[in-house]
């Protein structure tokens, strides 16, 4: 038994922080069908996953996380027999995801108010940049735009340069992703307890602010604002830093408390800096002693000597290199799983470790459509009604 079983989520979300939401769903049991625009009405003309069924395309779903533990149905929503479609499939949904901007499901038809006078149980989540309402509603923009506005972008990065920009990590998959998912979950606790679904309003921007819970209260409490590397835990600090090695690979040093300062400081031979860790004038001094000390050694060799003295201590790792870490190996964060035609390939595994309903990646991500007959047989479509419907470009 998986945690989510039972659990049937309607995705119509395309770019990544909606796919990653639902990738977590299913990946905790729920039963997520994609319900995915024709290629037609795609403004690159192509789709989430290509119906191709050529070796690369498969083997380009097989390592596709994102869409892993999902069916897909392709529905016109354009059309009136589409979205009437959409709405069976609704009655017996627990979820409808969706990523557009303000105002596009509405003009297709699909939106709370309408899906929630089909089904009062429902839990419709809308997840987009600046959310629903407010002045930027409207405002087109991406991870990089969202953790400008919510304040992340400005305090990342060393002084005196330009902010350093970290992948889209913050906003589309913490603060939009992530943050959907916990959201959804939320709601549907308590819809357990209510008996009635509701609406959920997710912004990335909102998103990142949310993430920094704890820097700004610093700020609302009368504090300044935090400025790139100026900080105790964003560079400033030389025991809260990394540092190049022998090999040109870099080691993160996170020595906070007074006992792992007083042993950093014996490790690199100066216990005369054991009383100066807030000393904010001689660290310049400590921090260039660091930088030559760790140049000595290799960043594996340094990381070796200070895991055995009970350092707070990790090696920066390439991306390829933390999926190869025995650590991550045996706590099973890559996976193996089957695919039909392709054989074995590796994936990210489970995040969160469950004792009693653990999560698993049970399929890779489908081709598009792949599941339109199966999903059209089980609201009481036959054969010749599905030619049908699909001659007339209701369903692909």
């Amino acid at each position: 038994m998986t945690a989510l079983e039972g659990i049937r989520v309607l995705d119509l979300s395309r770019l990544a922080p909606g796919p990653y939401c639902s990738m977590l769903l299913g990946d905790l049991g729920a039963d997520v069908l994609l319900v995915e625009a024709p290629p037609q009405y795609l403004r690159d003309g192509r789709a989430n996953n290509p119906p191709a069924d050529d070796d690369a395309s498969r083997r380009r779903r097989a390592h596709n996380a994102l869409g892993r533990n999902k069916r897909s149905i392709v529905i016109n929503l354009r059309e009136d027999r589409g979205r009437d479609l959409f709405y069976q499939l609704c009655k017996d949904a627990d979820v409808v995801l969706e990523g557009f901007r303000p105002g596009v499901v509405e003009r297709l038809g699909v939106d709370y108010d309408t899906i929630a006078k089909i089904n009062d149980r429902i839990v419709y989540c809308s997840l987009s940049g600046y959310g629903q309402t407010g002045p930027y509603r409207e405002v087109v923009g991406h991870d990089i735009n969202y953790i400008s506005i919510g304040g992340a972008l400005g305090f990342i990065g060393r002084p005196g340069q330009k902010p350093a920009i970290p992948a889209n990590v913050i906003a589309d998959f913490a603060g939009g992703g992530l943050m959907a998912a916990f959201s959804i979950t939320t709601a549907l606790l308590a819809r357990g307890r209510t008996g009635k679904g509701q609406f959920v309003d997710c912004a990335m921007s909102d998103g990142v602010l949310y993430l920094l819970a704890s820097a700004a209260s610093g700020v609302l409490g009368g504090g300044p604002a935090p400025q790139p590397g100026a900080g105790q835990l964003n560079g400033a600090a030389p025991h809260y830093d990394v540092y190049e090695c022998a090999d040109g690979k870099y080691l993160s040093l996170g020595s906070l408390e007074p006992h792992f300062w007083a042993a950093l400081c014996e490790v690199v031979g100066r216990e005369d800096f054991k009383d100066l860790e807030f000393d904010l004038g001689r660290h310049p001094e400590i921090k260039a002693h660091f930088e030559q000390t760790f140049r000595a050694k290799t960043r594996d060799e340094w990381f070796d000597q200070l895991v055995s003295v009970d350092m707070c201590v990790a090696p920066v790792y390439a991306l390829d290199e933390a999926l190869d870490d025995p650590h991550n190996r045996s706590r099973e964060m890559v996976v193996e799983v089957e695919a039909d035609g392709i054989g074995t390939v590796r994936q990210i595994g489970i995040g969160p470790k469950l004792s009693d309903t653990p999560g698993r990646v049970r399929t890779v991500a489908p081709a598009q459509g792949q599941h339109t007959d199966a999903v059209l047989d089980g609201i009481g479509k036959d054969t010749a009604a599905i030619a049908e419907l699909r001659e007339a470009g209701v369903v692909a």
